[in-house]
């Protein structure tokens, strides 16, 4: 490999930074949020919708930023999405503080906070791709898989050190309110040192960055970019004909709809788990009294979950070389013995496992899903499917999480019997889908 085919050391911690700061914040402010909603006397449901928003516009954007990066560089858009990440964290922040000091009604607030969160959903996804785009371009065939894997493992390291890091972060003068002032100042660090240390663009090879989802758990983006060995996607012949029907890869392709339609039971499953965990704890540990006191415990288990969730994708699927329908069926059979401990647990400890079995099974569901619907359709197809794909992850996450506590504040049981639900239905369409053959690894890359 020619000396420079590669990235240095600390441009790649840069680009590492990028990705983790974002992703630890995310699952920093789920830690503090619900406590946030219980001072300010809003329902738990509001609280909920006020992400709905940012989900959507994140899902819209996403492509339209990720296509903008090859043409406007991918410096300028991942300095972009930094900055929308620390100005909507910085508004958010001081949004959520008058609130809780009276300046704001709880109204009032929480409908602000919504507008300076949609700040982040339309601009904050142009980061992801531009990032992935960054390093493909600037590394051999023989590295890219590392260094993009390494990227990957920043999103998944941020979700663990986000919730860990919340408690922490509740100091005195700001209490709740620290780690919006703390992640905005790290983006802020980081924007700068991206902008004097991080070259222009120069690349040395053809990349492409894959649409993302919010970064909302640790299994929200089970993969970053395809491995192409040879180039990048757009340099690869298409060596297999477009489906029959068009160019155009429909949602509704007999290969994908099983696929597809796993993941939306899939994801609206987790979704839902996480949009009820925080409030679950606050009524089950009897703090809704004492909201701060909370704060500690969802982020333990929240942390628990993460790093549950990368013990699957990072350790069980390649060790036990997991294949898609296996992957995904035992994902979702662990979903349904997770929820269990959940809908009965009355401790700390109890619900913790609960949710760390739920989350092993969504580590083990998403790169399932994910996979399948790859390998069910041909190599000139993968850009679109990945898109798909995407849509379906980002959908799961726009009025999932308020249904579910809109379900769970009507009665405690009604949020479990739907995730339960819900997996049952992935599990019976994984079943259905091992009648059907999928193409094998070799031919898909």
């Amino acid at each position: 490999m020619h000396e420079k085919d590669h990235l240095p050391p600390e441009r790649m911690a840069l680009l590492f930074a990028v990705m983790l700061v974002t992703a630890a914040g995310n699952t920093a402010m789920q830690s503090v949020m619900p406590s946030i909603g219980t001072h300010l006397g809003i329902a738990d449901v509001w609280v909920s919708l006020a992400y709905s928003w940012s989900a959507l516009l994140w899902m819209l954007m996403a492509p339209y930023w990720a296509r903008r990066s090859d043409r406007r560089g991918r410096k300028a858009m991942m300095a972009l999405g930094m900055a929308a990440f620390a100005l909507s964290f910085s508004l958010c922040g001081l949004t959520l503080f008058a609130g809780l000091h009276g300046v704001f009604g709880g109204t009032a607030t929480i409908l602000i906070f919504a507008a300076a969160r949609s700040l982040y959903g339309m601009f904050g996804s142009a980061s992801p791709p531009a990032v992935q785009a960054y390093v493909a371009s600037r590394t051999g065939p023989e590295e890219r898989t590392q260094a993009l894997s390494l990227v990957a493992s920043s999103f998944g390291l941020g979700t663990v050190l986000g919730p860990a890091l919340a408690p922490l972060l509740i100091v005195p003068g700001l209490g709740l309110i620290g780690p919006f002032a703390a992640f905005s100042v790290f983006a802020l660090l980081v924007l700068v040192t991206l902008r004097l240390r991080l070259p222009d663009d120069d690349p040395r090879f053809a990349g492409r960055g894959e649409v993302m989802a919010a970064p909302f758990s640790a299994s929200s983006n089970p993969r970053l970019v395809e491995d192409h060995p040879d180039g990048s996607p757009d340099e690869l012949p298409e060596a297999e004909p477009q489906h029959a029907g068009g160019d155009r890869l429909r949602w509704s392709d007999p290969r994908l709809r099983g696929w597809l339609a796993a993941g939306v039971l899939g994801g609206h499953a987790q979704s839902i788990l996480l949009g009820v965990i925080g409030f679950l704890l606050l009524d089950r540990l009897g703090l809704r009294h004492q909201p701060d006191a909370a704060a500690g415990s969802i982020g333990l288990v929240l942390m628990c979950g993460a790093i549950a969730t990368l013990l699957a994708q990072w350790g069980l699927i390649p060790m036990l070389r997991l294949g898609p329908r296996a992957s995904t069926l035992w994902g979702m059979g662990l979903c349904c013995i997770g929820t269990v401990p959940l809908a009965t647990g009355l401790d700390l400890h109890t619900i913790t496992v609960g949710f760390a079995i739920c989350s092993l099974g969504f580590g083990l569901f998403r790169p399932g899903f994910t996979s399948g619907a790859s390998l069910a359709v041909g190599r000139a197809e993968q850009g679109q499917a990945a898109g798909i794909v995407a849509a379906v992850n980002g959908s799961a996450y726009i009025v999932a999480p308020a249904i579910g506590v809109w379900l769970y504040n009507h009665s405690h049981w009604l949020a479990w019997i739907v995730v339960e639900a819900l997996a049952i239905g992935a599990v019976v369409l994984c079943v259905l889908l091992m009648r059907t053959p999928l193409r094998t690894p070799s031919h898909h890359a």
